[in-house]
């Protein structure tokens, strides 16, 4: 087993590390974490316009109105539905930064080369307009690509030298505007031709032809149990050795999970039937019940039944953390990282919650997530019937119970060698003090 874990090790931390430190996948991370508090606020104000409770609607019509619903579908439209607007700007942000350029002139770049790919609208007065469909999750994967295409132009130009040099007398926000002309001249170029390109074929825009080729396809997988459960086991066995799998996993998985977790809240929103069943809200709130992991059981146990001094003071500390999501505690001071034991079940077990819960939602007992996107920190059963009513609530308490009985048996083996070591190291100490001490 010792020698496994070495082979194991040995070929996927490499590659771990490799992923995790891709300047782009670090680049959709930061889109991602930068604009989460956006969409957190966005997916609150949705629920507040749907909650599921008899006579709501009525109750909230005669206090504001019958346009009351307007006073929350507002914000939610300026934030769930234009987040591709917001997480291609901190893309850009988090590229200049790594290739040492001008944050501002990369994000104002990238910002106009996105408008010239997003299909607009001409309006009966003859003016343009872009629908806000085309600025949400139907938009993110061209604004992904094309925040780094234009990044790399940018970067590009600026290693040929190719930009206007004002003297040392000019203020630097002047000459700064003139250092963008040219790159931005560049990007705004390629851009139109390649918009010019696509508008002569039977696709008409670029959008549509990522959207058909690229998107549809990778969001289908992404909806799929097996794909999931593939990508499940990848980041346990990197936490396993210690490495944040959580944080690679995201980079690849979380715009496609969030794209899909847009669709549910765009259904739930206009009382229609929500589509998908794996979103984002699924993996966060459905598999890592207490951390990856589901490790909120294993923390109960700790506290409830470790006879070993060591787990029982680490079930004391590790409960409140775990409650809100926290499980360092656990992965770091048992450790599960590296022990043979531990990493068993921390693998298994996301793996039997997501089946458990796909399931349930599959057949009809729970309701399918609504697209509310809430604190990660948010307590299970909490989490659970804010995204998924009662039925989800309870299905936390039932995947908590699932976690306590599969950590059980392999927790109770660790504790039982943790209090021999216990035991021995008292003998030991009360031999080394020779005896018994009468001062």
């Amino acid at each position: 087993m010792q020698k496994f874990i070495e082979n194991l090790e040995s070929k996927m931390g490499p590659l771990a590390m490799k992923l995790d430190g891709n300047r782009y996948i670090t680049a959709i991370k930061d889109g991602f974490f930068g604009v989460m508090s956006l969409l957190i606020i966005g997916s609150i104000f949705l629920l507040l316009g749907n909650i599921p409770i008899g006579g709501y609607a009525e109750f909230m019509s005669s206090l504001l109105g019958k346009d009351w619903a307007s006073y929350f579908t507002v914000p939610y439209d300026v934030t769930m539905n234009v987040m591709t607007v917001y997480v291609i700007i901190a893309m850009a942000r988090s590229l200049s930064r790594t290739y040492k350029l001008d944050g501002i002139a990369c994000i104002s770049i990238v910002v106009v080369a996105f408008l010239i790919l997003t299909p607009m609208l001409e309006l009966k007065d003859g003016g343009l307009g872009i629908p806000v469909t085309n600025l949400g999750a139907s938009g993110l994967f061209l604004g992904m690509i094309v925040a780094i295409a234009a990044v790399e132009i940018v970067r590009f130009i600026d290693k040929k030298g190719w930009k206007i040099k004002m003297p040392d007398s000019v203020p630097e926000n002047v000459a700064r505007s003139f250092s963008a002309l040219i790159p931005a001249l560049f990007v705004i170029i390629v851009f139109n031709l390649v918009r010019i390109i696509f508008s002569l074929t039977s696709f008409g825009t670029v959008q549509a032809f990522i959207y058909h080729y690229l998107q549809v396809p990778l969001l289908y997988l992404g909806d799929t149990l097996p794909a999931t459960l593939i990508v499940t086991v990848f980041e346990g066995v990197l936490w396993s050795f210690g490495i944040h799998g959580s944080n690679v996993v995201s980079g690849i998985m979380k715009p496609i999970w969030l794209a899909l977790t847009a669709d549910n809240a765009a259904a739930f929103g206009a009382g229609e039937a929500i589509p998908h069943i794996i979103n984002f809200q699924f993996y966060a709130n459905f598999m890592k019940v207490g951390g990856f992991g589901g490790t909120l059981g294993l923390a109960i146990i700790l506290l409830l039944f470790a006879k070993s001094k060591q787990y029982k003071t680490l079930g004391k500390l590790a409960i409140g953390p775990g409650i809100f999501g926290i499980n360092e505690p656990l992965i770091f001071g048992i450790p599960i990282v590296l022990n043979p034991i531990m990493m068993i079940p921390f693998i298994l077990n996301p793996l039997i919650l997501a089946t458990v819960a796909y399931f349930a939602m599959a057949s009809g007992i729970v309701p399918l997530t609504n697209g509310t996107n809430i604190p990660w920190t948010t307590p299970p059963i909490i989490a659970g019937f804010l995204v998924s009513g009662w039925k989800g609530a309870l299905l936390n308490v039932v995947q908590i119970g699932i976690s306590i009985l599969l950590y059980y048996p392999f927790f109770k083996s660790v504790d039982r060698i943790a209090l021999q070591n216990e035991k021995e190291q008292e003998k030991t100490e009360i031999s080394n003090d020779g005896g018994v001490n009468f001062n």
